[in-house]
Parts: structure tokens; sequence; C-alpha cells
């Protein structure tokens, strides 16, 4: 069937209809989600065992290789994930001209918390 024959002439003349990229977006939501299941699993399982813990013993948990790791990736994906669904939110109920710089500042806003995670990770496991 030709991908034209059920659009309107409006439609048509007008270019409206889907955008075909949609699915690359739900996609990757999809992928950061699965990802985010183990990982804030395993962050939520550590706190709860360090609770109580003094200083010095959670400095050394953060300090583990493994678990520097581990926290970056968390940040990446729970940032990144944050990123594509508020990008979802604003592309759906945002009908004005502030669609662009609310997509641009929820983009740069998601990209600053999590270097700023990332980078306090990095500063506790080097020691600073």
């Amino acid at each position: 069937m030709n991908r034209g024959a059920m659009r309107t002439p409006l439609g048509r003349a007008l270019g409206l209809g889907s955008a075909r990229d949609g699915v690359e977006d739900w996609w990757r939501e999809r992928v950061s989600a699965v990802a985010l299941v183990p990982l804030t699993g395993w962050f939520a399982v550590s706190i709860l065992a360090h609770t109580g813990d003094r200083y010095p013993a959670v400095i050394s948990w953060l300090r583990s290789p493994v678990t520097t790791t581990l926290l970056v990736l968390l940040l990446i994906a729970l940032f990144y994930h944050t990123a594509l669904g508020l990008q979802v939110v604003i592309e759906d109920y945002v009908h004005s001209r502030a669609k662009l710089p609310a997509l641009i500042g929820v983009r740069l806003g998601c990209v600053a918390l999590a270097v700023a995670g990332i980078v306090a990770a990095l500063v506790i496991a080097f020691g600073a």
C-alpha cells in the first residue's frame, strides 16, 4: 500500500503525519529503565546495609572501585532516563514558543546534575 494513501490531501500537502523517529526515543527510554532496575536495587540495598555506619566506613565503601563504577553508571542512566522522560512530557504538553527553551533547559539541567554527581563520586573515590 502506498505510504500516503491513508492521509488526507491536506495532510499530504502540509507534510503532516508520523515523523518516524518516536520509536528510537521509546527504545532508549526502555533500555535506560531496564538498566536502572539493577542499579537502583544495588544502591538501595547498599544504602540500607550502611545505615548506621560511621563516616569513615561509608567513605571507605564509596572509594571501592566497584562502588564508584556502579554509582557513576547509576547517575548516567538516571539522568539520561530523566531527560528522555521530561522531553516526552514537554513535547506532548507544551504547545508554545517555550517548547524549545524548555527542552534545552531540561537537557542542560540533567547534564549538569549528572556531571555534578559524577564529579562528587570521583572526588570521594580519589580522595581529593
